[in-house]
């Protein structure tokens, strides 16, 4: 079970940082992932962080923007939000597979868990 937490009203130029907190035992042999849904859109894939925390991978749309970590203590996984843009506006989505130590999927399809979603409006 995934608990996606966070979201919210923020201005353009503003940050936040939204949470996912995971239930279960085998935590440190899950890949995850951030998707999101705006309006009248299809889910897409945001960023998701492999097994090794060192094995991340963005959307051409956040890098250098938005960071994806997790702590595998408390069996979190977090995305840090910056300079936001009102384009970023959607549901976001935390979602979990478990993976081999090498990969690390980037496909809605691959992913088993999901959270409920938290909503970030970006205002301009």
């Amino acid at each position: 079970q995934l608990q996606a937490s966070g979201g919210g009203l923020v201005q353009a130029g503003g940050s936040l940082r939204l949470s996912c907190l995971a239930s279960g035992r085998t935590f440190s042999r899950y890949s995850l992932g951030w998707f999101r849904q705006a309006p009248g859109k299809e889910r897409e894939f945001v960023t998701a962080i492999g097994r090794s925390s060192s094995s991340t991978y963005y959307a051409d749309s956040v890098k250098g923007r938005f960071t994806i970590s997790r702590d595998n203590g408390k069996k979190m996984v977090y995305l840090q939000m910056n300079s936001l843009e009102p384009e970023d506006t959607a549901v976001y989505y935390c979602a979990a597979v478990e993976t081999i130590m090498t990969y690390t999927p980037i496909t809605e399809e691959d992913y088993r868990y999901w959270g409920q979603g938290t909503q970030v409006t970006v205002s301009s």
